[in-house]
């Protein structure tokens, strides 16, 4: 039996203010389903989740500024937790992903359970 972990993938890309056509969004929502249908299908899929793109900032002095944060040029857009033996198996499952062929960035990162 596989020893599997934990590790998030958190999807950036570039902000735009251009909308999809239908027929580019209908094409985009069948690459992310494939991408996600494929990790669910090898029982690997923990998670999946869009960001809004407003949001709010709180800052260690309780100040809260409106917007989301952009830092060299790109956001947050979304995240998944998937199931992977090592760092390097869920690299190779997050090049399948969708926004790296729409100029966006996944970063992985293994999850560490938090003691309560």
């Amino acid at each position: 039996m596989e020893n599997l972990q934990d590790f998030m993938l958190l999807f950036r890309m570039q902000p735009s203010t251009e909308h999809p056509t239908t027929d580019q969004l209908s094409e985009m929502q069948q690459k992310w389903g494939s991408f996600i249908g494929g990790i669910a299908a090898q029982a690997k899929l923990v998670s999946t989740t869009r960001l809004a793109f407003e949001g709010a900032t709180i800052d260690n002095q309780l100040n809260v500024s409106t917007g989301i944060t952009i830092a060299n040029n790109e956001t947050l857009s979304g995240n998944m937790v998937i199931k992977a033996t090592t760092v390097k198996e869920a690299t190779e499952i997050a090049k399948g992903c969708p926004i790296l062929a729409m100029g966006g960035s996944v970063e992985v990162r293994g999850i560490i359970p938090m003691e309560v």
